[in-house]
């Protein structure tokens, strides 16, 4: 079915995502949220300083981190620019399974690229590790890039910022929880490391885990000497349950002390560690 109208509706709304460049992580997307330089993206697309951001007409701005919710995974970017393109969001809630999404994006280079499907549904996902957290689910095919950038309707309007995929579904930040954190913003902790949920080995005592990717140079868990690869159990003698369980710990407005307990290498041999979060402090300590 012909959209009266669709090039248009697709050019503006690439003329309100933006490229993120994030250094040797690669690259990603966001969205000019205001018109006076704040941008959406993900939080952990915006998990290091020195980033910069690419316009649609070429320039390229040093942009700094105003807020970060891990939690939601988005974060507020603000670039010194005047009279940006903004886009216009959507009521997330008057959603609808069925309903043509837009997806805009600048996966592995191709900026501006565009893909289209439809949205299966607005709400929590069954899926362990993701918590209850509602999500807009639709069939756009997303890729490297993509992340942070918007989830639109067929009129343009953003419903959500893409955040990973599930399977086959494209899991987007609904726009209703984007409006929310851009009003309120975020003062959360930051530990500086990407996780993915892991069973763990049962001789361990434990059944889930939070695997390390990374681990960012400089950061809390870098000074606590974690390292890619450790496996994160719980922490202040409570067990993980799922990712959420790890953000609701990350929601701290004043410096603290986290004893984390962690798995590297032997599964039967717990390893304890205390990280300081919400400050610049010194390292932590690793106890067996």
């Amino acid at each position: 079915m012909a959209i009266p109208g669709f090039g248009e509706i697709a050019e503006n709304l690439r003329r309100s995502t933006v490229l993120i460049h994030a250094g040797p992580r690669g690259n990603g997307s966001g969205v000019i949220w205001t018109g006076d330089g704040i941008i959406v993206t993900n939080a952990h697309v915006a998990r290091a300083s020195g980033l910069r951001v690419q316009l649609w007409d070429g320039r390229e701005l040093p942009a700094e981190i105003m807020s970060r919710n891990p939690r939601r995974d988005l974060a507020l970017l603000h670039v010194n620019a005047e009279d940006l393109p903004a886009a216009r969001a959507a009521d997330s809630s008057q959603v609808r399974p069925g309903e043509l999404a837009i997806a805009i994006g600048n996966p592995m280079g191709f900026v501006g690229a565009l893909t289209t499907g439809v949205i299966h549904a607005v709400g929590p996902l069954p899926l362990r590790g993701l918590g209850a957290q509602s999500w807009v689910q639709a069939s756009v095919r997303l890729a490297p890039g993509h992340s942070g950038g918007p989830l639109a309707d067929a009129q343009g309007r953003v419903i959500g910022i893409n955040t990973m995929v599930a399977g086959r579904v494209a899991l987007a930040v609904p726009s209703n929880a984007v409006r929310q954190f851009a009003s309120a913003g975020s003062s959360e902790g930051w530990l500086g490391v990407s996780v993915h949920p892991v069973r763990v080995p049962q001789r361990s005592g434990h059944r889930f885990g939070l695997v390390l990717l990374e681990v960012e140079q400089g950061s809390p868990a870098a000074r606590a000497s974690l390292m890619p690869g450790d496996i994160l159990l719980g922490a202040d003698d409570r067990a993980f349950a799922s990712l959420e369980d790890l953000a609701q710990l990350l929601e701290v407005t004043s410096p603290r002390l986290v004893r984390f307990e962690f798995l590297r290498g032997d599964y039967a041999r717990i390893r304890r560690v205390t990280v300081q979060l919400g400050a610049t402090a010194g390292k932590g300590t690793i106890a067996a």
